[in-house]
């Protein structure tokens, strides 16, 4: 494996790590609602933080504010990486069918069956009749089929199909994509302000008719309107990069992105501050009184997403572009791992409801507790009929290095 393939090899297992760490946290942000929400009630509000506890800390937003900002962008980044290497490899239709077998059945399997063992919990925090029964009444009560964090697999999936139905459409695309990304290794600030200007685009007029918490359901499928068109963007990002190839584009382990971390770093951080300060002034109600202050916040937005997703990549093309121990084992299990998080995550929370720890101390007990639950569970994964195809972290990474060949 080339440097560049280690580096987004560990990236990925950190990208895992943050997710189950955002997750964990949840539960104890520092302005909880005075009681639970109804289970049965609109606006749902226990789909965004299914567990209410009464130990908070602000230390905590801001953490989960930092990894809102960047972290499914970065995964949709990183996801749009493998297209080229697979679709070449494999043609259209193998590429759709595989793609199927690994996101597909997963989402309707971990939807179905571990999406009401999870939510259980949160239907016992109010609940006048806790029996499993009387939850499976309210819970088909519902007018959707709650997802949880595996809405990220249908809307993979439906990028994956939009992308090779678009790439069928147009036989030169992958030469025009290329060219696009072709100075990124050089010029990586010019890559990121094109993408960054088209998120915007799109971005903003969403964000006038969507809030970021807005969901759009049918089903057991779910999105966030104001955020599905830059995340697509992210995608088509990182299939312009595949295009061009690894090695010798935007994420070279010696290129101008690795060598500037420090730039990058400083960037991400002003971009985060120009998203929070008037963010925080809008939930304070001082948007009538500041013109444009949501206009700011929309395009601080965008710009923290781009830059602290570079920086993240800059920082560990520089520093963790070498054979990970831990991250490594955990980029491997990574699919699993995501899958079945959620389960561990609101029961453990649940279960710490009432105790008198602090939510530091609570948040890193369900964190190192789900994360190793979900881990030794994945261990198992390769025993079952299509266990295989969820474990092809440890054939696709290597397999980048390839990604200009086609």
């Amino acid at each position: 494996m080339s440097r560049t393939s280690l580096a987004l090899h560990n990236l990925r297992g950190f990208a895992i790590v943050m997710v189950v760490a955002f997750h964990s946290c949840i539960a104890y942000l520092a302005s909880p609602p005075a009681s639970p929400p109804a289970f049965d009630a609109p606006p749902y509000r226990w789909l965004a933080k299914p567990i209410v506890d009464n130990a908070h800390w602000l230390g905590l937003d801001l953490f989960c504010a930092l990894q809102y900002m960047y972290l499914m962008h970065l995964m949709f980044f990183l996801s749009g990486l493998f297209v080229y290497p697979s679709l070449s490899r494999k043609g259209a239709a193998r590429f759709l069918s595989d793609r199927f077998v690994r996101l597909g059945i997963p989402f309707f399997l971990g939807v179905f069956l571990l999406m009401p063992l999870a939510y259980y919990p949160v239907y016992r925090l109010t609940a006048v009749e806790p029996t499993w029964s009387a939850f499976w009444v309210h819970w088909r009560a519902l007018p959707f089929w709650p997802c949880g964090p595996l809405w990220f697999l249908s809307v993979l999936f439906a990028f994956n199909l939009a992308f090779a139905a678009l790439a069928a459409a147009i036989p030169r695309l992958r030469e025009r994509l290329a060219i696009l990304s072709a100075s990124a290794g050089v010029y990586p600030e010019r890559f990121l302000a094109g993408f960054v200007a088209l998120a915007a685009l799109t971005y903003v007029p969403l964000s006038m008719a969507y809030k970021p918490w807005d969901w759009v359901t049918y089903g057991p499928f779910a999105f966030q309107p104001s955020f599905i068109a830059p995340y697509a963007i992210f995608y088509l990002a990182g299939a312009c990069v595949s295009a061009h190839g690894f090695d010798r584009g935007l994420l070279s382990a010696d290129g101008a992105l690795a060598r500037r971390w420090p730039i990058w770093l400083a960037v991400a951080f002003a971009a985060f501050l120009v998203w929070i300060i008037p963010t925080a002034l809008i939930v304070k109600q001082a948007a009538a009184w500041m013109h444009g202050l949501q206009i700011v916040a929309d395009l601080g937005s965008v710009l923290a997403s781009a830059t602290i997703s570079f920086a993240v990549a800059a920082l560990f093309l520089r520093f963790v572009a070498a054979p990970s121990p831990i991250l490594g084992r955990i980029s491997v299990n990574a699919f699993p791992i995501y899958l079945m998080h959620y389960l561990f995550v609101i029961w453990l929370q649940y279960l710490l409801l009432g105790t008198g720890l602090f939510a530091v101390v609570k948040a890193a007990i369900v964190f190192a507790g789900t994360l190793l639950m979900s881990w030794a569970l994945a261990s198992l994964v390769p025993a079952l009929p299509f266990g295989a195809k969820l474990m092809q972290g440890k054939r696709e990474l290597p397999g980048m290095r390839r990604a200009h060949l086609g």
